[in-house]
């Protein structure tokens, strides 16, 4: 179907995401007419999906009817017994399970702020966001609350192996019914901390809302304009999440998004297996995964791969940073399925939803870019007098939407400076937009400044990453004397692969100007360091000044 036509079925007067204009927190802005004011009105709609599968967690499973019974109980058991209630703040602390979810949904249906504590924080990062937030309950599992050794928390404490079976049971499940606006704030979620000590995003219940809305239509859109027949014969949805629901894949999409859709969603705990991936996806006959980081080449560049049935994908996505061409021709050598619906998007805990997406033959066709801005969303390129920058000139991206995350928790100076007059966000991503779409170059902070030349490594990775010995490849700049940064490369080799500094600089210098080849390199066999979202976090590598140095 013609594009323009699509979009007027998909947001046009009448149409099923029809988009008016509102005020929202003092802002004219874009939103969809017909949606929920609430998640917890999320909720209680799901149970039309009865005894569809929702949550698979191991040998548990858990259907639509008994999810939203038993969200009813833990919400009055947590109203009755800890007196919990709008705006207080109850901090989740644990691996993914389905008390997590429980968890998650009983809070925001009681008006409360479900506090997302990252589940691999030491006990010093721990006691910092409790001491941010300070919740008035903390939910979580053995393991992570080992880390006080015996210590007092300092807040009351449940702990799901031993207290959390009897918030499920109580006599009336019905939903809470208090008053929630949609403003209202429902999740603080905290920022990767790759610099500095994190920050929480206060996030509202619309702004949740919107990402499950705006995902949903923009998948609709791409349906219409591929043409796309429904295959009868094809698997029911089923998503396989294996990133952490404190963050925003697993939380936004893999939980909230899922529900909505009535899909099925697979869990598994513990460190990532490419194996148990594999055979997750054939025994339960996935139809989606995002392989964020370096999950998606782990499982597809699997020496036992061949062995698994993987037709059942249909949706293989990636999110963060433009999708590397190696990743993406991988992609259609082992799961064809699934390369037509390739999808990418671009957001942050911040915009919440999704600022611009891509997918399908675009994506194919501009595999560097991270498609075209979503509706809703205004973006604008500025320069460093923070002035809007002309198309195809690079700058900082800035966002604007009705979703975007209300500040940062008890921080207002930082607030501030991200939010800038008119609810506009500072993402502190370097891009331009060319012919509608956005393209990222790197985070202004990872920019290498050259004797003058800026370099950005996305462009150097992607080269590397080429490389039939490379697995995964990380470009920082280190201090030089005389040109001010230098650029270096830390390379993490494919099994039974041996190239060497030479080899890999002769392999850049074919595609890249000289002064973009690395100088020097670092090549290793373990994995680079990786947060939560399954970023590389370059300011560990920064340090590291150690390598071969390479005659230019």
């Amino acid at each position: 179907m013609d594009p323009k036509q699509a979009y007027a079925q998909v947001f046009g007067p009448g149409a099923p995401f029809e988009l008016v204009e509102e005020d929202v927190l003092g802002e004219r802005v874009q939103v969809i007419a017909n949606r929920p004011r609430s998640l917890r009105e999320l909720v209680d709609a799901s149970a039309v999906h009865g005894d569809k599968e929702y949550v698979v967690y191991g040998d548990r499973r858990i259907d639509y009817a008994e999810h939203r019974q038993l969200v009813g109980s833990v919400a009055r058991n947590l109203r009755d017994r800890f007196g919990i209630g709008p705006g207080d703040r109850v901090a989740i602390l644990a691996a993914n399970c389905p008390e997590w979810i429980l968890s998650y949904w009983a809070v925001v249906s009681l008006g409360g702020i479900v506090v997302a504590l990252n589940g691999w924080w030491t006990r010093d990062e721990i006691e910092y966001g409790l001491s941010l937030a300070r919740p008035r309950l903390l939910i979580g599992d053995e393991r992570r609350l080992a880390r006080f050794e015996g210590d007092d928390p300092g807040v009351e404490t449940l702990v799901i192996e031993s207290d959390f079976e009897a918030l499920t049971r109580a006599e009336d499940s019905s939903l809470p019914d208090q008053p929630i606006d949609e403003d209202d704030p429902a999740l603080i979620l905290f920022t990767s901390g790759t610099t500095g000590r994190p920050k929480g995003a206060l996030i509202s219940h619309r702004g949740l809302i919107g990402f499950v809305q705006l995902t949903q239509a923009s998948g609709f859109l791409g349906f219409l304009v591929r043409d796309a027949a429904p295959d009868p014969d094809a698997p029911p949805q089923c998503a396989l999440m294996t990133v952490p629901l404190f963050h925003v894949s697993g939380l936004f999409s893999g939980c909230m998004l899922n529900l909505a859709l009535g899909a099925k969603t697979v869990w598994r705990g513990g460190r990532f297996d490419p194996v148990e991936v594999l055979r997750l996806i054939e025994r339960e006959r996935v139809t989606q995964w995002s392989g964020l980081g370096s999950m998606g080449p782990r499982v597809l560049n699997h020496p036992d791969i061949d062995q698994y049935d993987l037709s059942s994908l249909r949706n293989l996505g990636a999110g963060g940073a433009p999708i590397s061409p190696a990743y993406l021709e991988r992609i259609t050598q082992v799961a064809p399925n699934g390369a037509a619906a390739l999808g990418i998007g671009y957001g942050s805990s911040e915009s919440v939803a999704v600022i611009a997406s891509g997918g399908g033959e675009d994506m194919a066709a501009h595999p560097d870019s991270t498609g075209r801005v979503n509706p809703t969303f205004q973006v604008e390129i500025r320069d460093s007098d923070d002035k809007p920058l002309p198309p195809g000139v690079e700058g900082e991206i800035h966002a604007r939407s009705a979703y975007t995350m209300l500040e940062y928790w008890d921080n207002p100076e930082a607030t501030r400076s991200t939010l800038k007059p008119g609810r506009w966000l500072a993402t502190g991503d370097i891009g331009k937009i060319v012919d509608g779409r956005l393209y990222i170059n790197s985070r202004a902070r990872d920019m290498i400044l050259r004797a003058a030349e800026n370099i950005y490594p996305i462009e150097i990775e992607a080269r590397i990453d080429r490389h039939p010995g490379v697995r995964e490849t990380a470009v920082i700049g280190v201090d030089h004397p005389e040109l001010g940064q230098e650029v270096k490369a830390v390379v993490v080799t494919e099994a039974g692969a041996s190239p060497d500094a030479a080899e890999l600089s002769a392999w850049c210098g074919e595609k890249l100007a000289s002064f973009k080849v690395p100088s020097l390199w670092e090549i290793r066999s373990e994995p680079l360091p990786r947060n939560a979202a399954g970023k590389i976090v370059k300011t560990v590598l920064t340090g590291e000044t150690s390598g071969i140095g390479i005659e230019e």
